[in-house]
């Protein structure tokens, strides 16, 4: 909004002409959505407790976590907030991309809404059965792929990591590989959101990588140079992904150990899907599951605990996800939260280095 009102503007006043570069916008974009999740978050938090939103612990989950009964849930409505107000403010918003990846960001918050709504009603840690999310979830992927798929500029070219030779034309089976990528990181986020600040740690880490990815995408001459493939006009989603860090880190200002806010599914299915949505355009969907390595080790690690257990009738973790395993280890709840940041921050730079090792 503030780049179609303020940049035509540049003609007669030049100080206007920086909003043209999408470095300047992606910084304040930030910057706006950090300042709204600290002027909004003490509010909302207060809302949350006054209206009785509050988190309901899984009978199956670790004892530890009944003293975080009561704390505020859906918190994840600031994160919504944080993230859609900037991009509208500062994104180009003739740009499809943007709008696709607001698609899937509010579609699957108004998802995880319904879900955390039902569990704070019945007062019970099962909202949306599987099945009822699952569907609209892959409704929204199978639009979102289509559009991608009829859009002329998009190509349905899968790139690999490491192989600049290598970049397989899926034609009609891009719609299904893409529907996985957005739908499999929006469960896996949230699988992983199950301890104060877990998921939205490395969230915000994947986000700035995919933050510099948008970018160079967008760029021909850089992702010429790099060889990388140039998806032009995804440059912009360096705004919305600025947003993202913004927010993120917004969020755990309240969301940090111990918890004065959850973000619930409407924060970590909105999350992930956002981060799925933007992999795929930005032609990085192999690259995320390096970038995101920790949400692919909790989901796998649910995998193997359902396929064991069904199979074997044994366990191979004491609890899954495999944060849970820790906890049942004796690991202090903040020393698994860091140690899984670290982990993240690693696999971001390994995911960065396949820019250069082509």
């Amino acid at each position: 909004m503030l780049y179609h009102l303020l940049y035509p503007l540049h003609t007669d006043f030049s100080v206007f002409y920086v909003f043209r570069f999408i470095t300047f916008r992606t910084i304040y974009a930030t910057i706006t959505a950090l300042l709204l999740s600290f002027m909004l978050g003490p509010w909302l938090i207060n809302k949350l407790s006054a209206l009785q939103m509050g988190q309901h612990v899984r009978k199956l989950g670790p004892e530890s976590h009944y003293v975080k009964e009561g704390t505020p849930t859906m918190g994840g409505v600031l994160i919504l907030f944080a993230i859609v107000v900037p991009t509208l403010l500062w994104a180009d918003l003739t740009n499809l991309y943007v709008w696709l990846t607001l698609l899937v960001t509010v579609g699957f918050g108004v998802i995880g809404f319904i879900d955390d709504l039902l569990k704070v009603r019945l007062k019970s840690s099962d909202g949306l059965s599987p099945r009822q999310k699952m569907f609209w979830q892959i409704l929204l992927a199978l639009g979102v792929g289509l559009a991608l798929f009829f859009y002329p500029p998009f190509q349905t070219t899968l790139a690999f990591p490491f192989f600049k030779g290598l970049n397989p034309d899926l034609g009609w089976a891009y719609v299904p590989f893409a529907m996985v990528v957005i739908i499999g990181a929006s469960n896996a986020v949230n699988l992983t959101d199950g301890l104060d600040g877990l998921a939205i740690g490395p969230v915000i880490i994947a986000a700035g990588t995919y933050l510099l990815f948008a970018y160079l995408a967008g760029h021909a001459n850089l992702a010429n140079y790099l060889q990388i493939n140039n998806v032009q006009g995804a440059g912009e989603l360096a705004v919305l992904c600025g947003a993202m860090v913004g927010a993120g880190l917004g969020f755990l200002w309240f969301n940090t150990y111990p918890a004065q806010v959850f973000m619930g599914d409407i924060g970590s299915l909105s999350l992930g899907g956002a981060i799925g949505t933007i992999a795929v355009i930005t032609k990085q969907e192999i690259v995320l599951v390096i970038v995101g390595g920790i949400f692919v080790m909790e989901a796998l690690s649910v995998i193997v605990q359902v396929t064991s257990f069904r199979l074997y009738g044994k366990r191979v973790f004491r609890m899954a996800p495999i944060h849970h395993h820790f906890e049942l280890k004796g690991w202090p709840e903040p020393k698994i939260i860091v140690r899984f940041w670290i982990v993240s921050i690693i696999l971001a730079l390994i995911g960065l280095s396949t820019l250069k090792l082509r």
